[in-house]
């Protein structure tokens, strides 16, 4: 019983205010040392602060209760296929080269870059490893963001990130906002570069089942690997209808 105690007490526990997190950092720190975790990557950790905006917008996910046509409207569904189309002729080589590589064609691609980041614009500006730190110690989803923390402290360890990577309000970075698991798994490159993040998303899409040559709409092949991007149902409509309208299909 004492041994079971003593491991209770070692756990990292979560929280659902900052009064803990000060605490609940030094536990995951000597939890992630334990496993490996090098130097450079706890000492980010114990850098990090409670991001009080980070769980406000965790809490206040409302787009995705919209209807398909409300939600594509809220996100500029027009703008992201006029500047798209745009984008696939001025970019045409760099496309060719990844559905060569891939099989992924620019539409669903471009589509979600223009979905993500406007086309780079908005890549969030929140401290990237504060935010998945609070997100691992929040209640709400910690296995998740657990998972998501261990994957972000070994990219620090490598050189790849930083404890000042800037990211969106959940720890995504990138052109087409990568979670660290996604880009440990997937990333090829600095994903801020569009061309790295592009090829990074063809490659995540053909992990998950994209098949070249198939169709990607709703009850196609293809859709699932758009399933496995974002599980809310109108984002995942909105990208196939919006890459099909880029195609020109």
């Amino acid at each position: 019983m004492a041994a079971t105690l003593t491991a209770e007490a070692n756990a990292a526990q979560c929280g659902n205010g900052p009064g803990g997190f000060e605490a609940w950092k030094e536990q995951f720190a000597g939890e992630a040392r334990a496993k490996g975790v090098g130097a450079t990557a706890t000492d980010a950790l114990m850098q990090t602060h409670y991001a009080s905006a980070t769980i406000a917008a965790d809490r206040g996910q409302r787009s995705f209760g919209l209807s398909l046509e409300q939600f594509m409207a809220k996100r500029g569904s027009a703008t992201i296929v006029a500047r798209g189309r745009s984008l696939k002729q001025s970019q045409a080589a760099m496309f060719a080269s990844i559905q060569q590589r891939y099989g992924v064609p620019p539409g669903p691609l471009i589509a979600i870059w223009g979905m993500e980041s406007g086309f780079g614009s908005q890549r969030g500006n929140q401290n990237m490893l504060s935010s998945i730190a609070t997100l691992a110690y929040d209640c709400r989803r910690p296995e998740f963001f657990t998972e998501q923390l261990y994957a972000a402290l070994k990219l620090i360890d490598r050189g790849s990130l930083s404890g000042s990577t800037r990211g969106s309000m959940h720890g995504e970075i990138g052109q087409t906002q990568f979670m660290p698991k996604n880009v440990l798994a997937y990333g090829t490159g600095n994903l801020d570069v569009a061309a790295n993040a592009l090829a990074s998303t063809a490659n995540f899409l053909r992990a998950n089942g994209w098949r070249a040559g198939a169709g990607y709409q709703p009850g196609e092949p293809n859709f699932a690997a758009i399933e496995a991007w974002n599980a809310a149902g109108v984002y995942q409509k909105a990208i196939a209808i919006m890459g099909r309208q880029i195609d020109g299909q």
